[in-house]
C-alpha cells in the first residue's frame, strides 16, 4: 500500500495553529512503524506543487518544474488517443477581477456540468483551431489542447493559482504570448455568451477564461495497483476552512490511515507520502533489525512535527 496525502499542511498561520492542536493518534502509530525516506524539497513558489511531484514519481513520469506532462496523461485516462502530439490541460475557470489583482476561483466550485462544459468548448473552438491547436473535450473541468509549442512550455499547476493573482503565475516564456492572447480572446467571447447570463441568473459564477498547464508529449506511465491518492483534505484546504480541514483529517484517520495501520500490523509493506506547500515526505519500512524497530516505536514521531515542516 502506498498512501499519498496531498494538502496535508499549509503555510498560513491559521493552518499552523490548527496543526499544533490537532490530535491524530492513528497517524502517530503509523509514523511509529515507519522511517523517513525520500524528501522532495522545493518552495511555495514552485510551478509544480509537492503532491504532483510525488505522484509523478510514483507513476514514473518525469519533467522539470512546471513541465510534468499531466495534459497527455489525463487525456489518455479520459480515453483520448494522444499519439505523438504535445498536449496541455485546459481548465475552464472563473477569473475574478478585484481592485488590484485578478484571481482564479477553484474550478471545482463552478458546478459546471457536462452539457454546459461542451457548449463552452464549442463556443471557443474556432479561436483555438484557427491558430493551429487541436481542441478536445475530456470532462466538465478538463479540456485538452495539442500544439507543437507545448513541447517545453513550463506552466503553473492550477493548484498554485487558485485564489491567487493569475498574472503572477504566468511564465515569461516566448511561447506563452500566444496563450495569453487566446485567454484575452476567450474572455471577450464568453463575456457576451448567453451561457454567461444564464449562469449569473442561477447565482453561479460564469466561466470567463481558462488555465493552461501540464504541457508536453505523452510518456510511458506505470499503473501502481497499491497507490491510493486521497484528496479529501482538498476542498477545505482551498476554502481555508481549517475546522473542516481538521475534520477531514479525522476522516482520514478512520479510513485509509486505519487500513494502513492494519496492514503494518500484519507485516505488510506500507509507504506513506505526506505533501504540503513546499515539500513531500516519504515514510517507509526500514529493515534495521528488531532493536531499530523497537526504538522507532519508543521514540514516536509526532505528526505535528512532520506536518509543520511540509
Amino acid at each position: 500500500m502506498h498512501l499519498l496525502i496531498p494538502y496535508a499542511s499549509a503555510l498560513s498561520d491559521a493552518c499552523q495553529h490548527t496543526l499544533k492542536d490537532l490530535q491524530l493518534p492513528v497517524l502517530t502509530q503509523v509514523l511509529a512503524r515507519l522511517a523517513p525516506a525520500l524528501r522532495s524539497q522545493a518552495d511555495e513558489d514552485s510551478l509544480s506543487p509537492p503532491h504532483e511531484r510525488a505522484l509523478a514519481r510514483a507513476l514514473g513520469l518525469s519533467g522539470p518544474d512546471g513541465g510534468l506532462p499531466w495534459g497527455a496523461w489525463l487525456a489518455a485516462r479520459d480515453g483520448i488517443t494522444t499519439g505523438d502530439l504535445n498536449w496541455a490541460l485546459l481548465t475552464p475557470a472563473h477569473w475574478h477581477v478585484g481592485t488590484d489583482q485578478v484571481t482564479m476561483l477553484d474550478p471545482q466550485t463552478l458546478q459546471l456540468g457536462e452539457e454546459e462544459s461542451r457548449e463552452l468548448l464549442e463556443a471557443v473552438r474556432e479561436l483555438f483551431e484557427s491558430e493551429g491547436y487541436v481542441l478536445v473535450w475530456g470532462a466538465a473541468t478538463r479540456w485538452y489542447a495539442a500544439h507543437e509549442s507545448f513541447r517545453e512550455l513550463p506552466t503553473a499547476s492550477p493548484d498554485r493559482v487558485i485564489g491567487r493573482n493569475v498574472h503572477a503565475w504566468m511564465p515569461e516564456h516566448p511561447q506563452f504570448s500566444r496563450v495569453r492572447r487566446l485567454q484575452n480572446e476567450v474572455q471577450m467571447l464568453l463575456y457576451t455568451h448567453t451561457l454567461t447570463d444564464r449562469r449569473i441568473e442561477r447565482g453561479l459564477p460564469p466561466v470567463n477564461s481558462f488555465w493552461l498547464s501540464g504541457c508536453g508529449p505523452a510518456q510511458p506511465a506505470l499503473d501502481p495497483p497499491a497507490l491510493v491518492v486521497d484528496t479529501r483534505l482538498r476542498d477545505a484546504w482551498f476554502a481555508e476552512d481549517w475546522a473542516a480541514w481538521a475534520e477531514a483529517w479525522h476522516e482520514l484517520e478512520r479510513g485509509p490511515l486505519t487500513l494502513a495501520l492494519a496492514a503494518l500490523q500484519r507485516g505488510a509493506p506500507v509507504r506513506l507520502t505526506l505533501c504540503g506547500e513546499r515539500s513531500a515526505q516519504d515514510f517507509e519500512l526500514r529493515d534495521g533489525g528488531w532493536w531499530t524497530r523497537l526504538k522507532q516505536r519508543w521514540q514516536r514521531t509526532q505528526p505535528a512535527d512532520v506536518l509543520l515542516n511540509l
